[in-house]
């Protein structure tokens, strides 16, 4: 089996396409500047604070969240919305490389404004979320956690935090493999 190089154009581009597709158009939470044609963003020290919720650090000139890549390439804002109706921004951040995040290849944290201004890690591992219509407390939207393989877990806000609700694929109950 050839793998494809880290750096490959045609693989950051169809990782790219994914990650749009599975944190933008399935997830069905758009922000309506998305929707519109406009952009929703952050402002520099939002980002900057998200960033810090989202456990990532400064080097040389990115943010990372995993610091021992060698060949990382930094984490980015991927999505910016109100994920649970608070009037407040949430953002999905995320990260390639198979180092830290093995076979998935990607990384991501939820990280929501709160009204106090500071920022809060909502959940955060390997995988790509996407954000179901069922909702947890608070209004928070279920998680489901893609990757590798055909049954994925749901996680569901309790209010202190995401944690195992469920396994499914394509919107039906399955049990993973052991």
């Amino acid at each position: 089996m050839i793998e494809p190089t880290t750096g490959s154009v045609i693989t950051m581009a169809i990782r790219r396409l994914l990650r749009i597709t599975q944190l933008g158009l399935l997830v069905g939470t758009l922000p309506a500047a998305l929707a519109t044609g406009g952009q929703a963003t952050l402002s520099a020290q939002d980002q900057a604070a998200a960033f810090t919720a989202a456990g990532a650090a400064q080097t040389k000139g990115m943010w990372t969240m995993c610091a021992d890549d060698p060949n990382t390439t930094g984490a980015r804002v991927e999505t910016v919305s109100d994920l649970n109706a608070d009037g407040l921004p949430d953002a999905v951040i995320a990260e390639d490389g198979t180092f830290c995040y093995g076979f998935t290849g990607i990384g991501y944290a939820i990280v929501s404004k709160q009204a106090s201004g500071q920022w809060r890690l909502m959940s955060q591992g390997a995988g790509i979320p996407s954000f179901l219509a069922a909702r947890g407390a608070q209004g928070w939207p279920d998680l489901q956690i893609g990757g590798p393989g055909f049954c994925f877990p749901v996680e569901r806000w309790d209010g202190t935090a995401y944690s195992l609700h469920r396994h499914e694929y394509e919107g039906k109950a399955c049990s993973p493999p052991q």
